[in-house]
This record gives structure tokens, sequence and C-alpha cells, in this order.
């Protein structure tokens, strides 16, 4: 049966920066476990904002939908929903394989993040390149994607070689909590070659990592041959047009767990299930934003990129570019 009008409270207007943003059914449940609604959801991300936008600034970005809240169907949205204010912003994005095109959502502000949960979007997934040059990454991924039956221990161990390996090279990462049983780290990077050159970067990186910690990690392309028991250094989260949850992105289950930056020291005791939209606002009011220094650490890629060259010498494969989504 239809919900009456009304059913989930009458709409709100927020004031977000001077712009104002209409929320419908803020009473909806989005968040089961808790009972969290779709204003909870807006005044999360109102407590976070320069984080958020920090996150997504110029980038297009991909929206996870969730009309009927999480324990519902999930949209991908790419091309910006209808019915935007004129002060919402957008990126167009080609598509050549389908011949296609998207115009995606580009925040420049936390009134397009707001207007974006007012859509019903709880994930945020932007690209890792800006709308200055889409083609140009300025982003590398490092994303510790643990299979099913690795222990979160295992992840913790290949942060920490990731993080040696990184200090090495002479870059920075800003490490995050997954919003589910991984950690990701970010790393600037100097944005001076395309999609294809910055994953083989990635893979390379990868696989200096594996070399170092062959019992926990792998980099098998194809999943049915990996270890279930191993960490995925995922570098196809660096191919054209294949996005992962930003900083600060609440994900998409009963519990609205967040895609938390953490300070390399945290990783040792942090458990992903510790960040929450109940737990978010109260640790970014007395930490700030973990990621904030981040656009001042760009980092050149060459050497990575060497380490390629010598890989692809000794006889290793160049695994196939994912398809775009």
């Amino acid at each position: 049966m239809a919900a009456r009008s009304g059913a989930y409270g009458e709409p709100v207007l927020l004031d977000v920066d001077g712009l104002e943003v209409r929320l419908s059914s803020p009473d909806r449940v989005y968040f089961s476990a808790r009972g969290e609604t779709k204003l909870d959801l807006a005044h999360y991300y109102v407590s976070v904002g320069p984080g958020i936008v920090n996150a997504l600034r110029e980038r297009p970005c991909m929206l996870h939908r969730f009309p009927d809240g999480v324990d519902g169907a999930k949209v991908h949205q790419k091309r910006l929903p209808r019915g935007a204010p004129p002060w919402v912003e957008t990126v167009r994005l080609t598509f050549p394989r389908y011949g296609l095109h998207a115009d995606e959502l580009c925040v420049t502000r936390l009134a397009d993040v707001i207007w974006a949960v007012q859509m019903s979007t709880v994930e945020f997934h932007p690209w890792n390149s800006r709308r200055a040059d889409t083609e140009v990454p300025d982003e590398w991924r490092i994303d510790l994607d643990p299979m099913p039956d690795a222990p979160f221990a295992r992840v913790r161990r290949a942060a920490d070689v990731c993080r040696d390996l990184l200090s090495e090279l002479g870059a920075v990462g800003f490490p995050k909590t997954s919003g589910g049983r991984g950690l990701h780290i970010y790393v600037r990077i100097v944005p001076e070659h395309g999609f294809r050159d910055v994953r083989r970067a990635a893979l390379a990186f990868a696989r200096e990592v594996e070399r170092r910690l062959p019992d926990d990690v792998t980099t098998t392309w194809w999943r049915r041959d990996r270890d279930p028991a191993a960490v995925f250094v995922d570098y196809n989260q660096n191919a054209r047009d294949h996005t992962i949850a930003a900083a600060y992105s609440v994900r998409g289950n009963p519990r609205g767990t967040v895609s938390a930056p953490l300070a390399w020291e945290e990783i040792a005791d942090a458990e992903p299930d510790d960040f929450t939209i109940a737990t978010m606002p109260s640790r970014f009011a007395a930490l700030g934003d973990l990621h904030a220094g981040i656009d001042a650490a760009a980092y050149d890629i060459r050497p990575l990129l060497e380490w390629a060259d010598r890989d692809e010498h000794s006889g290793a494969a160049e695994p196939p570019e994912p398809e775009e989504t």
C-alpha cells in the first residue's frame, strides 16, 4: 500500500551556507539497525562538511541512491538526477565504448551534498580525476580488499607494509576505512599521466607489497584464483570510471558505517564498525579532517612506472583493463 502524504514527516528547509535545500520525507528511516532517518543523514553530512567537500571537490561523482532506505533497492546514478537547483554544477564525461555521455554531479560546496541527500543519496563515489581534465588522474588509490576468509589483522599488516613502502618512495599516504571490511590509502599524485599509466603504477606497487607479504597479500587477477584468506591489493580501482566510496561517505548498510579517515597510528586498534553516522560527528568535531593536507603532498609516479617496466620486461603480464562500469 502506498504511504499516505506526510507519512514520513512534512518537508523541512535546511539553510546550508546560505543556500536553501528542501528535504522531503525527513522522518523516513534509512538505517534500520538504529533507526536513523533521512534527516539524520543530512545532519551527518553537515557535521563533516569540510571533510566530505574536500573529498569530492571538482570530481565527477557517481551517486548510490536508496529511495526506500538502505534495506531497499540501490540505484547507481551517473547522470545528475532531474530537478536540480540552478546552483548545482556538473561535469560531462564521455564513454566512447558505448557512444554515450553523462553529466555527473560535480561538488563545489556542501549544499551540493545535501541536495544529493534530498535525492536519496547515501554513498558518494568520486572519480580520481578532476573537472579540469577528467582523463588525467590526480589521485592514486590503494584498496586493501580482504577476501571472505581474511581477518582484519591481515589488512592491518598489509597497511603497515604499504606505509613503509610509501615512505621509501617519498610518497605520503592518507588512510581510511572502506566502510566495509577493508582499508583504503589515498596518495595525491602529479596529474601528468592517464588512467592506464596510473593503473600500471598501482599494479607495480601492489606487486611489491605482495613480494614483502606473500602469505597475506595477493594481486591475482581472477577472483576465483585468489586465496580466500588473502588481502587483494585492488589496483583496478585506478582504472577509468572505477570508483570507490569517498572519505566521509556513509555506506549503504543498516548500521550506517562510514568510510572514515584515520591516523596511521590508529590502524592497529581501529575496527571498521567503530565509525558510523552516530559516532563520526563528535570524532570530526574533535579531530577535524585528517585528509585536509592531501593536496599539499603530490607525488610523481615515475619511479613506479619504472617498476612497471621492470616487471613487464621480466615477463609479468599486464592484466586486461577492466570494463567501464
